[in-house]
C-alpha cells in the first residue's frame, strides 16, 4: 500500500540556504530509492522558518529503508543542526 510521509521542521531564523542544500541532496538521494515515488516542499506562509516535506513511498517498508539509509543520515545529522525543534515525522496510509 502506498505511503505518504509528512515531516514538519522548523528551523533557526538565517539558515534557509543551509536547509535548502540539505533537502536538496536528500531529494537526490531519495529519487534514487526503491519505493520512492514523489515529494514536494513547502514553507509556511505565516512562518518562513516553518518548512513542511510530503514524500510518497510505494510501501511503508520502502520509507524505513530509506529513513535508515547512511546517506540519509549524514545529511539528517547536519539538518538537525538547523532545527530550532525536533522535526516531527508522520507516515500515512492512503484509503
Amino acid at each position: 500500500m502506498a505511503v505518504r510521509v509528512v515531516i514538519e521542521r522548523e528551523i533557526d531564523q538565517g539558515q534557509e540556504m543551509k536547509l535548502r542544500e540539505a533537502l536538496v541532496q536528500l531529494r537526490s538521494h531519495a529519487i534514487k530509492a526503491k519505493g520512492y515515488i514523489s515529494g514536494e516542499t513547502l514553507r509556511a506562509v505565516d512562518n518562513p522558518q516553518k518548512y513542511l516535506v510530503l514524500s510518497n513511498w510505494n510501501t511503508v517498508e520502502d520509507w524505513k529503508v530509506w529513513q535508515k539509509n547512511p546517506e540519509r543520515a549524514k545529511i539528517q545529522a547536519e539538518l538537525n543542526k538547523l532545527l530550532i525543534k525536533p522535526e516531527t515525522c508522520t507516515v500515512y496510509g492512503h484509503l
